[in-house]
């Protein structure tokens, strides 16, 4: 009997409110493979956010809950401190990135190569855009709500 198995995907993110750019990133990592999702820390997302961030528990319980309904496979949430999360140390085939975060893949890689592991392959998606040609993201969505865009 032959085993196939599945490649190892990678995918990070605050994932503090998920909306089409998320689905579309995350659509592409479970196309992949078996996905391992980078959910931010409350500090890691602090500092990378100018507006309040939620709680990691609520994140990571909503992320949970549409990964189950979307996709019905079974995946892995872990907490990353640092953009590079566990692609330094773990062997991953793919990793899925935005144009934004683009640039943080070829670092992973380059700190790979230094470390003589074998380089991930990167998987970018096309931006989504919203209704007014902008490119879509939750900081967007939340200004859009309430007017302002509000630091925790």
């Amino acid at each position: 009997m032959v085993t196939i198995k599945k490649k190892k995907v990678v995918v990070g993110g605050t994932f503090d409110l998920i909306h089409k750019g998320h689905r579309a990133l995350l659509k592409k990592a479970f196309n992949l493979g078996r996905v391992t999702i980078g959910l931010t820390s409350d500090f890691m997302a602090g500092r990378t956010k100018r507006r309040k961030i939620r709680g990691f528990r609520q994140r990571k319980k909503e992320l949970e809950a549409f990964v189950r309904k979307e996709f019905k496979v079974k995946f892995r949430i872990i907490k990353i401190k640092d953009k590079f999360g566990p692609t330094l140390e773990e062997d991953f085939d793919y990793i899925v990135v935005s144009p934004a975060t683009y640039p943080t893949a070829l670092l992973i890689n380059k700190r790979r190569r230094k470390r003589k592991k074998k380089l991930i392959k990167i998987v970018k998606i096309k931006l989504i855009l919203d209704r007014d040609g902008r490119p879509l993201s939750t900081t967007r969505i939340f200004k859009n709500k309430n007017g302002t865009i509000k630091k925790g």
